[in-house]
């Protein structure tokens, strides 16, 4: 199963409904998704409306994938715009660990180059870590924000 930017994703969480957004596409990883905030009953009526909720987190997760092989119940119900502080592939950061585990800098990558930080800024510390999640890591990070 195949998803593109601005699709919307309806996913059946132990506490109700959850949405996200596909954001972007990377020839070498799986979607960008953001997960819109709050759980719901049912479906909201207004796509759009729910499309212009503010963002949980971002991921870089195998979504389709995990649908299509059932370990993640969902269908796509839409497509909206993405918000215009959703349009930049966001950047994602990565910790590289010295011997003794310590962190010795950071990647920042931003879909297509890297480069480095010893020190995080504040801003940069909201980056979501380039990995992929694991469709039970998505679903769990999913129930927690709410």
């Amino acid at each position: 199963m195949k998803f593109s930017p601005g699709d919307i994703i309806e996913i059946e969480g132990a506490n109700g409904l959850h949405y996200v957004q596909v954001t972007h596409d990377h020839t070498s990883y799986p979607e960008v998704v953001r997960a819109l905030r709050g759980t719901h009953d049912s479906r909201p009526a207004d796509i759009n409306e729910l499309a212009r909720s503010k963002t949980a987190f971002t991921a870089l997760t195998a979504l389709g994938s995990a649908i299509q092989n059932q370990r993640i119940s969902g269908s796509r119900i839409g497509k909206a715009a993405i918000p215009e502080q959703d349009l930049a592939f966001p950047i994602f950061r990565m910790p590289i660990r010295n011997k003794q585990g310590g962190i010795a800098y950071w990647w920042l990558w931003d879909g297509q180059g890297l480069r480095y930080e010893t020190e995080l800024t504040p801003e940069a510390e909201k980056y979501p870590m380039r990995e992929v999640m694991s469709a039970d890591a998505f679903l769990h990070r999913l129930a927690e924000s709410l």
